[in-house]
């Protein structure tokens, strides 16, 4: 249960990272790069955090993590 919890904290955080950089990338010249890494940090875990759910809940029904 705890590596879940874990995977999950990590999936998150990863996401808000990802999605930081994606926005200064893409919008950096438009909107600045503060504003661009503000609203990927936040719009980046709406994609992520759905994606780790999922994947873990895979995770737990193939490989029977938690039993």
């Amino acid at each position: 249960m705890t590596t879940l919890i874990l995977a999950l904290v990590l999936g998150v955080v990863a996401s808000v990272i990802g999605g930081a950089i994606g926005g200064i990338i893409v919008g950096g010249k438009h909107f600045g790069n503060e504003l661009a890494g503000m609203m990927g940090g936040f719009y980046g875990p709406t994609a992520g955090v759905g994606g780790v759910v999922i994947g873990l809940s895979i995770a737990v029904f193939v490989l029977g993590a938690g039993s």
